[in-house]
This record gives C-alpha cells, structure tokens and sequence, in this order.
C-alpha cells in the first residue's frame, strides 16, 4: 500500500545541531544512468534542504514498495517484422505474360512461377541469370552447371549418372526431356532463354506484382518475391552500433506482447537491408537484419511494427527500487529511506546494477519494505 509523509521544519526555528549533523550525512541526489540506451531518472529529494518554515513549506512524498526480480541493461531499437530479401524478377526473352501468382503465394523451385504465351515459366535455383538457350550444341559455361544442379535436385537425373559440370551432355538431354515432360511440355531437350527464371532462393513468396495478364515482357520487373521467412530489421542510431555484432544474440518483442530469440544476419549501411523499404529517411543509416528462431510464432504476428532488445548485463533474484529512492550519501555510497510504522530510517545500501530507471540494491532491507520517494 502507498504511504504519504509529509516533512517540514517547525515554525521560527532551524533544526537542532543533533539533527543538523545526522542529516549532513544526506544529500540531494542527480542519478543519471546511461546504460546501452535505458534512461534514468534524476532523483531530487527538496525534503533534505533545510531552511526557515517561510522558504519551507510542506512537501509530500509517496513510498513504493522494495521489488525482488530480473533487471538487465540493453539497448531497444525500434523496427518491423517483415519477409527477406526482396528480389525484382526481370525476365528474359519476348511474348506476353497470361498467368500470374496470386500476391502471398508461395513458389518452390521446379514449380511454375508466371506464364508467357500459354506456358510455363519455371523457378529454378541459381545465382546467374539465363542469357541464351541450354542445347546440346552450345559451348561449356557455368550457366549450363547451375542448370544441372537443378536437374539432380528435382530427381530427373536420377540414375543417368550426371555430374554437375559445365558440359551439356548427352545425359544433359534426356534429364530435360524428363523435366519437359512433367511439365506438359514439348520435349526438346533445349531449354529455351525465358523459359526460367535463376533466383537464389529454393522457394519464394509473391511480394508484389509489378505487370498485369497480357502485358508484353519488357525490362520492367513482372514481379517482386522475397523469402519465406519473416526477419526483424532495425535501424539503430550510429552510437547503438557497437552493440548490434553480427551473429550476435537479441530478443524481439511482436506487437501482441510476445518475444522471439534472434541472430542478428547482416548489417548493411544505406539501402533497405534485407527487410525491404525502409524509406528515405533511412537511406543512411545501417539496417540490421535479424534471423528469427521461431518461424511459426512469427508468421501468427505476421508483418508488423516490432521491438529489438539487445541485452547486455542481468541479475536475477535482485531487490529493486526505482533510482528515485535513491540518496547519495556524503563520504560516498548510497542509502534508502525505509518506512518504519510512522517515521522513516535511514539505510545504507550497496547499488548494483542500474537500468530502465531501476536499481539493484542490496544492504539492511528486505523485499515488500516500503521506501520514500518523491511523489
């Protein structure tokens, strides 16, 4: 239960000399914490400043009672939660698009991405793009790996023997073939420029459609996809970097209450990082992208605003007061005034840790005691 005291000095008079000595021992605190970016407050205590009754009137003050529990320092940067890497898909070759993903589908590669002409534009696995069609004829070329890697991973090389070289064998020819087949397609054993499309992902969610049914392929992007998995990003303050190493671990606080664990992946200076737009606000800034631990408890929160924590330093099991209880006293250390039936006492104590406009505390006082601070 709260408490007020209230505290003046007796009219026409200064305090005794007894009283005088024993309060030099306390003084007016200013405890400014800045601990990885948790702010304290600063504790005043007017009660402590002696005067005539005309410049003292009487002040109020209120009691909380001592807290046991957690209390750690970190830094908490604001962010969003939102699916990674953002990935324009420009395609190449001629014709007009006559089917496309629905936005929030997602596409795994061997699976058909969008449709020109009445057929098939594929998802495959790769880093390079196609620029020429993949025929038995054509010259050696990493092009040419990148497509039988996706071959032996689909399963249509299976029991041909090929090998993820740069030759297109005549091995090659009949594993596309198998893939042209299962896809309805004409078996050629050519796979024609624009008939797949090379991004890094396995699979991919439709972000955003950037061409509608029967637009003409041109340069513009037919659509922008990103991962599968939702990430935390944040863009800390330059004096917050120090914190944010990379692989190091964080806590995300989601918009319902709920936290996830995290890795932080990249940190990457200007740009949108690998969350998406950030806007030009950011365009300075470092974005630092966080690998979540749980992706089924994300993708429930869905995108959303979020809180990175970065946590340095905690104690658990601690007595806790907030720093406004808090007296410096002279000679150094620290005291609490703790509430005794109608009066008060003075208590020295040993701080520890300070964060969040809190501190640890340990000495003569127990937890539940109630303790003075300025109402």
């Amino acid at each position: 239960m709260s408490r007020t005291v209230e505290t003046n000095a007796p009219a026409g008079t200064s305090p005794a000399p007894a009283r005088k000595k024993h309060r030099k021992a306390v003084v007016a605190l200013v405890l400014v914490a800045a601990l990885g970016g948790s702010g304290a407050l600063a504790a005043i205590r007017p009660w402590e400043q002696h005067g005539t009754a005309s410049a003292q009137p009487p002040v109020s003050h209120g009691t909380v009672a001592v807290q046991k529990g957690s209390l750690s320092t970190g830094i908490q940067v604001g962010g969003a939660l939102s699916y990674s890497t953002p990935t324009p898909v420009i395609t190449s070759g001629h014709g007009t698009i006559t089917a496309l993903p629905a936005v929030g589908a997602v596409v795994k590669a061997g699976a058909k991405l969008y449709e020109v002409d009445g057929r098939p534009v594929v998802l495959l696995t790769g880093d390079r793009p196609m620029w020429r069609d993949l025929g038995p004829d054509i010259s050696d070329g990493p092009d040419v790996e990148q497509l039988k890697r996706n071959l032996i991973r689909l399963g249509y090389a299976d029991g041909l023997g090929l090998t993820a070289d740069q030759k297109f064998t005549r091995a090659t020819v009949i594993a596309v073939k198998r893939w042209q087949k299962a896809l309805g397609e004409k078996q050629t054993g050519t796979v024609s420029l624009g008939s797949v499309v090379m991004l890094p992902q396995a699979a991919v969610r439709v972000q955003q459609l950037g061409a509608q049914l029967g637009s003409v392929l041109g340069a513009t992007a037919v659509m922008t996809v990103s991962g599968t998995d939702l990430v935390a990003t944040a863009q800390p303050a330059d004096n917050q970097l120090s914190q944010f190493k990379p692989n190091g671990r964080v806590t995300v606080k989601l918009a319902d209450g709920s936290t996830i664990d995290g890795r932080i992946r990249s940190l990457v200076r200007g740009g949108t990082g690998e969350g998406g737009d950030n806007g030009s606000d950011g365009a300075d800034k470092t974005t630092v992208t966080i690998a979540l631990d749980h992706q089924r408890q994300a993708k429930q929160a869905g995108p959303s605003s979020v809180t990175v924590t970065v946590v340095g330093e905690t104690v658990s099991d601690a007595l806790i007061v907030p720093v406004t209880a808090l007296l410096a006293l002279d000679g150094g250390g620290y005291g609490v005034q703790v509430v005794s039936g109608a009066t008060t006492r003075l208590v020295r104590i040993q701080l520890g840790l300070v964060a969040d406009a809190k501190a640890q505390i340990t000495g003569d006082v127990q937890a539940g005691a109630q303790v003075v601070i300025p109402k």
